[in-house]
């Protein structure tokens, strides 16, 4: 589970990078799913979103506790 969430958290910080610098900079657009969750106009603020939500993740997924078994 502390995989899967901080490889979560790395996409949504990822993403909403890339879509900032798209945003700012009108190119590269490597995480282009995540486009097509912010609705249209508010492609900056979605990105904001998603940096703010993975670092959450992340922060979250460094908080658990390893099993035994990983």
């Amino acid at each position: 589970m502390k995989k899967i969430l901080g490889f979560l958290g790395f996409v949504l910080i990822a993403g909403g990078l890339s879509g900032l610098v798209h945003e700012w900079f009108d190119g590269f657009r490597l995480f282009g799913f995540l486009r097509h969750l912010a609705p249209d106009g508010y492609e900056l603020y979605a990105s904001i979103v998603y940096v703010v939500v993975g670092v959450a993740v992340s922060l979250y997924a460094d908080s658990l506790k390893e099993s035994p078994s990983e």
